[in-house]
């Protein structure tokens, strides 16, 4: 399949994949969907860039930070990111001593359905909606963390990951004496959904890259987004600050009859923190303009920094590599995908 970008000097050839789930003629008419649909950015990473660092990082100093519940509304929760010796980053409940720290691994993965929940040992020893945080470990190359919290609910914030970005920075990426590992899918492979969604997982190149790129079709008024990108800190910095979106309906239920239900009761979201959106307009303002439009790329980049970029640092202690293209994909497609690579033996070093 050729895809032309023409809002750069780019031109993408992706090879025909092995289908690991779904229909041949589902992908292949999703496949040609997501092919006459315009790229409306590119950023790929410049030339004098060199990669992430040959050693495992990890932090030079500890580093809070502090916002309202995501699901508990007035009650405010921390996060602090802690430097760490063991390869990976482990989630530490500080109210449950008793409990070991759980790997953020796909293995620890419980549920996918509305947000990533990861736990292990007791079932009170999880932390929930961790895609926000967990994603600066593939978006900042940072390896080794330890993330401390006194509670299964995270907290949540106007500029959505960029506070967790900011405090990164703040306690400072160092590196280790390790040398860091790669992985890398060993052939080009597919995953086809059944409401004309897709994930492809092309090799790496050999320049030890993370290039994805996303698409999204809505029927509201966020329609057709699409970006490609190189990963990098900067970049992923840059869409740290896209918030979570739901539609209106979504909102208003989570306001009303959600809050009988412990996964709907979203008491800690507003019209700051995250983008409500309906078939015609947006409740609140939304972020990422192209300019000469009157789109905003704020929902497109959310979806590829941090939600699929979440799923593809649950593969432990290594750094994944390679091309990932996503049409209309979700969470749980992205985690089922990712799962699947491990369990047919479809993953090797880089």
């Amino acid at each position: 399949m050729e895809v032309n970008v023409t809002s750069g000097p780019v031109r993408l050839v992706y090879p025909a994949c092995r289908l690991v789930r779904g229909s041949q003629a589902s992908l292949d008419a999703a496949l040609a969907r997501f092919s006459a649909q315009p790229v409306d950015e590119v950023r790929l990473a410049p030339q004098n860039w060199r990669g992430w660092p040959a050693k495992r990082t990890t932090l030079a100093s500890e580093e809070s930070v502090v916002g309202v519940g995501t699901f508990r509304g007035r009650e405010r929760r921390m996060i602090t990111f802690a430097p760490s010796t063991r390869p990976g980053w482990w989630i530490r409940r500080t109210d449950q001593p008793e409990q070991l720290d759980t790997g953020v691994d796909i293995a620890n993965l419980w549920t996918s359905a509305r947000n990533l929940v990861l736990r292990s040992g007791s079932p009170h020893n999880y932390l929930r909606m961790v895609e926000h945080i967990v994603a600066l470990r593939a978006g900042l190359g940072l390896d080794n963390v330890v993330l401390k919290t006194n509670s299964g609910d995270p907290p949540l914030f106007d500029e959505s990951s960029l506070p967790l970005v900011e405090a990164v920075e703040k306690a400072g990426i160092v590196e280790t004496d390790e040398d860091a590992t790669y992985v890398t899918v060993r052939e080009p492979v597919a995953f086809c959904g059944t409401r004309g969604d897709f994930l492809l997982f092309l090799p790496d190149d050999g320049a030890r890259r993370l290039r994805l790129d996303v698409a999204i079709n809505w029927n509201t008024i966020i329609g057709d987004q699409r970006v490609i990108f190189d990963v990098t800190p900067e970049t992923f910095r840059y869409a740290s600050y896209a918030r979570t979106n739901a539609t209106h309906r979504q909102y208003l239920l989570a306001k009303t009859v959600g809050l009988l239900f412990a996964d709907t009761r979203n008491l800690g979201y507003d019209k700051k923190n995250i983008l409500i959106h309906g078939p015609g307009r947006w409740y609140g303002e939304p972020r990422f303009p192209l300019q000469g439009t009157d789109k905003y790329l704020e929902p497109v980049w959310h979806r590829a920094a941090l939600d699929l970029l979440a799923a593809l640092a649950l593969t432990g202690p290594d750094r994944f590599v390679g091309t990932v293209v996503s049409y209309r994909a979700g969470h749980t497609q992205d985690c089922d995908a990712v799962r699947a690579l491990y369990r047919n033996d479809l993953l090797a070093q880089a």
